[in-house]
């Protein structure tokens, strides 16, 4: 490691006292730096465990932290404002992956002054002998947390700080030794999670707090992921060269039996956790901070110190801001209406605000037309289409300042605030007039008879013109009757890990051979998941509330037989664009096979709105890409010779 960086400043970070009590929330004080002495009190034990739910903001809420878990897969590609630290990502021939600037170093960056942070509450706490067990709990399961999304991302990665093994680190040692794969799993990760599970709370000593039923996720996950490395199915490299071999003896299909039991012991034992009755109450931003959030890296419109990030105005993509959200959403400011009905004047009719169907647009991650096509193919019965894209962008001028009552759109005819000024269809339509002779959406759109707001079928979703992620979009409460803020960064929680997964994880374990229990099968497991899909409880983009029950439809549309494609699909209907993708694609192996090829229409000229040319892209992905490089900075801080800096970095790189 880079041991300067952790020897006595263990990383910026927030710390402070916690409250007590379940119903108090985390209060944080600006803290520089934590010194080894800094451990040896209370304080110092409750401001290194405060900090370690501060350090989740560095990458969730992270617009290029997403990237990483979202570009080159089935549901993102480049989109029209992309940089090179998106692009490079992408194995489409538009850029090559850079160990220094493609921000996959985000995670080891922001891991491992975590994870000493966390060997020093736990070397410290139960020393001062005032300190509870489920504190240092909390100290443990963070420490898991960062070690597991490290192997995941690197491979092997180090256990020795400096120190030894899972010690805090204090010394100023500039070299390092990656351990295996099975040495992370078996020596960090299972121990730290099993005791995790023993001594945390059912409910969380503090709001958004870590418990039982978020580290039994964590545990159950990593034997599923653990469980998919000794089998190898595809023959996939790993690095540091290991046999595919566990410590303990147990053979993957021990780890998949784990995976079903320890995630079912929590569907079965939640605590005060569960489904929220409908999918679009899971992500609308009114009901944020729900039963189903296990974890959130969480933020505040009442202070920029405590949210992370600007309130008002913001350059992007630095530290703490939560700017994910601008990432999947197009530049629809560019729409235009007209304020005449007899010729084209045009007038912004859909301004930038700071609501959740909007936001700020960035468009650097366009989905392919195959997420419309095939991922939601069923937009009737299954509500999470209509739960995860803004498809109808709604005037909003009045809120800009535009007193004009009304505004001329497509075949001239009037439209008010509030109404739809530009749909994306949900599928293809015949008719569709996109010369734009006459009106001029400025956008790309076509124009149908009869219809005021201008539409796009799906076969034109573009890297320029697409739906953006509802889910991700901003909310505020201070906006008043005008705009707000959306250039500021969001102050909503970012999810990290919700309830819902415990049931994907049950039935991918079930499929990969797992002796179920009665009612818990694979089927009946997704069954769960697709039957409150089914449900409706609000019409997102028609604005309008809407009690339907469509939960038999689903149910009875699930296949008898369920397969790893089935779950994989139904995890992408469930949580697209959230920043899983990639790690599921890289942990069941299927990378290559769902990542090759795409559709996409636009960007022969990045430029040109009215670029409706429809191509097929092929990424060439090689095995050695299923981990990602080691930070440059992280070699260049090392003092060890270039040779061993070579055979420290992943192969391929």
């Amino acid at each position: 490691m880079k041991h300067i960086k952790i020897k006595k400043y263990i990383g910026t970070a927030l710390a402070s006292l916690f409250l007590v009590g379940c119903s108090d929330i985390l209060e944080e004080n600006p803290r520089a730096i934590f010194t080894p002495d800094y451990f040896s009190t209370p304080e110092g034990v409750m401001g290194g465990v405060t900090s370690m739910y501060g350090h989740l903001r560095y990458m969730y809420g992270n617009g290029y932290f997403l990237n990483v878990g979202q570009i080159a897969t089935d549901e993102s590609t480049w989109g029209q404002n992309s940089d090179g630290n998106v692009k490079n990502l992408d194995f489409s021939g538009v850029g090559t992956i850079n160990p220094s600037t493609s921000n996959t170093g985000a995670v080891w960056n922001n891991a491992f002054p975590n994870i000493n942070t966390a060997s020093g509450v736990i070397e410290n706490a139960t020393k001062i002998g005032t300190i509870s067990n489920a504190l240092i709990a909390e100290a443990r399961f963070f420490r898991a947390f960062d070690y597991f999304l490290l192997v995941q991302t690197y491979g092997g990665v180090p256990l020795d700080l400096g120190a030894g093994e899972l010690k805090f680190n204090s010394s100023t040692l500039r070299s390092s030794v990656r351990n295996t794969v099975p040495e992370v799993y078996s020596k960090a990760i299972f121990p730290d999670l099993i005791k995790a599970i023993e001594d945390l709370p059912v409910a969380g000593r503090v709001t958004g707090g870590v418990t039982k039923t978020v580290a039994r996720l964590y545990l159950a996950k990593a034997y599923l992921t653990f469980g998919w490395w000794l089998e190898n199915p595809n023959n996939i490299p790993t690095y540091p060269v290991a046999d595919r071999v566990d410590l303990e003896g147990h053979n993957a299909a021990w780890y998949f039996q784990q995976a079903y039991d320890v995630a079912t012991a929590a569907i079965t034992d939640p605590g005060p956790f569960g489904l929220q009755a409908s999918f679009y109450d899971v992500n609308v931003a009114t009901k944020d901070r729900n039963k189903e959030m296990l974890l959130y890296a969480d933020h505040t419109q009442s202070s920029s110190i405590y949210n992370g990030g600007d309130l008002s105005y913001s350059g992007g993509g630095f530290s703490t801001d939560y700017f994910a959200g601008w990432f999947e959403q197009f530049n629809y400011p560019g729409i235009r209406s007209s304020s005449s009905n007899t010729s084209w004047a045009a007038v912004s009719s859909v301004q930038r605000e700071a609501e959740q169907h909007l936001g700020r647009p960035w468009t650097m991650l366009a989905p392919p037309i195959e997420v419309f096509k095939n991922t939601f193919t069923d937009k009737t019965n299954d509500s999470r289409y209509d739960g995860t894209f803004t498809t109808v962008y709604r005037g909003n001028w009045a809120k800009a300042g535009n007193t004009a009552a009304v505004l001329y759109n497509a075949n001239y005819l009037p439209i008010t605030n509030g109404a739809p000024v530009l749909t994306f269809l949900n599928t293809d339509t015949p008719g569709i007039d996109y010369s734009n002779s006459v009106f001029n959406s400025s956008v790309g759109a076509g124009v149908l008879p009869g219809r005021a707001d201008f539409v796009i079928e799906p076969s034109y979703f573009s890297r320029i013109c697409y739906p953006g992620n509802w889910k991700l979009g901003p909310y505020r409460t201070d906006n008043g009757t005008g705009l707000g803020s959306p250039n500021g960064s969001s102050t909503r929680p970012f999810p990290v890990a919700k309830f819902s997964e415990l049931y994907f994880i049950a039935a991918e374990a079930a499929v990969k051979g797992a002796v179920t229990q009665g009612g818990k099968s694979a089927r009946d497991l997704i069954n769960v998941i697709r039957a409150r899909a089914g449900k409706w409880t609000f019409d997102n983009n028609g604005n309008v509330a809407k009690v339907q029950d469509n939960s038999a439809a689903m149910v009875a549309a699930t296949p008898a037989v369920i397969d790893i494609d089935y779950i994989l699909a139904e995890r992408s209907r469930e949580y697209f664009g959230e920043g899983y993708r990639w790690y599921d694609l890289a942990r069941t192996q299927k990378w290559i096979q769902y990542g090759a090829t795409f559709t996409i229409a636009g960007a022969t000229n990045p430029n040109d709105w009215k670029d409706h040319s429809v191509k097929s892209f092929t990424r060439t992905i090689s095995v050695t890409h299923y981990l990602r490089p080691i930070p440059t900075s992280q070699l260049d801080g090392m003092e060890i010779s270039a040779a061993d800096k070579a055979a420290y970095q992943n192969p391929g790189y």
